[in-house]
């Protein structure tokens, strides 16, 4: 069913499968999604347009269902029937039948973007249909697009032979996250002296899929503190295009990220600063943007990713881990103000020795998201910083 990759090592073919996938539904293409007992086609319901829908009809068995994620419902709920569930019961996805009319592409992004400007049709309404079985891998998927997570899918008619599209299976998405971060290995490695580090190396890391880079920011020889028994100092630290280039006022990034590097350089042995390619706690440059939108119609940070259908933190801290094990260093003391960040390295087989707290005074313009980041991330902030 569908094209296929088969290399040697079954772990590289699943990673390969889910990358393509994943820019099969960048481009608005539709993809079929399978295990043991269902084949469905779907696409991402913000690219998707009227030749993919077309192509879903020719498919499918049944008109297609919209998912979405739980918390993007929620956050439209004027818009859509009561829940069919218990009160209380968290589901996997909320799935909408849509009328015809609703079956377009700007009503489709309509119902997944609350930043995208379109009318829907008056008078139209979905109905809500149980969540089909391979709901939850459709919305990863979505995820791992950096897409917002809502889709169009439908079950695939019988008897239609392996249809021109890319095929993945549901069990590749939902273990893409652990297989690309543990498939991690260094391919490059430079000096690169830096400003406040002039014993600076950057080496890069990538997942079997070819995917994108990670970095390590290595500051003077904390292999070899390590390997005497040492805790060096670490910095995980989520890439911030805004901040860390622009210099944006809206949050802490640029400024955490330039005094990390100053603080790790005095460090005796030195340390190092992972910089991981998890833009806005993982949702992406692009959703980040679309949260300050809604930031800025007076959503706080945690509730402006909710809205889009994302989790508060959407960051995969295996990804740390990896490389820190790829460096050889197993012990660390961590330069954070996030219990969360101590807690997921933990829990990867890391040894947190311990935390150097890392404060960054509130600069007028983002005392509220530092504010957010102490009361509803649960971040170690002193009262003095607006927290």
């Amino acid at each position: 069913m569908g094209q296929t990759d088969t290399p040697a090592d079954p772990l590289v073919a699943g990673l390969r499968a889910v990358h393509r996938a994943v820019a099969e539904l960048r481009r608005g293409t539709p993809v079929l999604l399978r295990d043991e007992s269902h084949g469905v086609v779907m696409a991402a319901a913000e690219t998707v347009g009227a030749g993919g829908l077309a192509e879903i009809a020719a498919l499918a068995r049944v008109a297609p269902l919209l998912l979405l994620a739980p918390s993007r419902a929620a956050a439209i709920a004027p818009l859509i029937p009561p829940a069919l569930r218990p009160a209380g019961e968290e589901p996997a996805a909320v799935a909408l039948r849509l009328p015809p009319a609703l079956l377009e592409p700007a009503a489709l992004r309509s119902y997944a973007d609350p930043t995208f400007e379109s009318l829907l049709p008056p008078g139209q309404r979905p109905d809500r249909a149980p969540a089909p079985p391979l709901a939850p891998a459709a919305l990863a998927l979505a995820k791992l697009a950096r897409l917002l997570p809502a889709v169009v899918m439908a079950p695939l008619r019988e008897g239609l032979g392996s249809p021109d599209l890319l095929a993945v299976a549901a069990a590749n998405v939902l273990a893409y996250p652990v297989d690309a971060a543990t498939s991690l290995r260094r391919v490059a490695e430079a000096a690169v002296p830096l400003e406040d580090a002039a014993d600076a190396r950057i080496i890069a890391f990538r997942a079997a899929d070819g995917g994108i880079e990670h970095l390590a920011i290595v500051i003077g020889r904390p292999e070899e503190l390590a390997a005497s028994g040492g805790a060096p100092l670490v910095r995980l630290h989520s890439e911030c295009f805004t901040g860390d280039l622009l210099g944006s006022l809206r949050c802490d990034c640029g400024p955490q990220l330039r005094r990390a590097i100053a603080r790790i350089a005095q460090e005796e042995g030195g340390g190092v600063l992972l910089y991981l390619a998890q833009e806005g706690r993982g949702i992406g440059l692009v959703n980040k943007l679309r949260a300050y939108r809604l930031q800025d119609a007076g959503l706080d940070t945690l509730d402006a990713n909710r809205a889009l259908g994302w989790g508060a933190d959407e960051r995969n801290f295996l990804v740390a881990a990896t490389m820190l094990e790829q460096l050889g260093i197993g012990r660390v003391r961590v330069m954070t103000n996030n219990p969360d960040k101590l807690a997921g390295l933990a829990a990867c087989g890391v040894v947190v020795e311990g935390r150097v707290a890392h404060e960054i005074a509130p600069n007028g313009v983002n005392d509220g998201y530092l504010a957010t980041k102490a009361a509803r991330f649960g971040h170690l902030l002193a009262p003095q910083d607006g927290n």
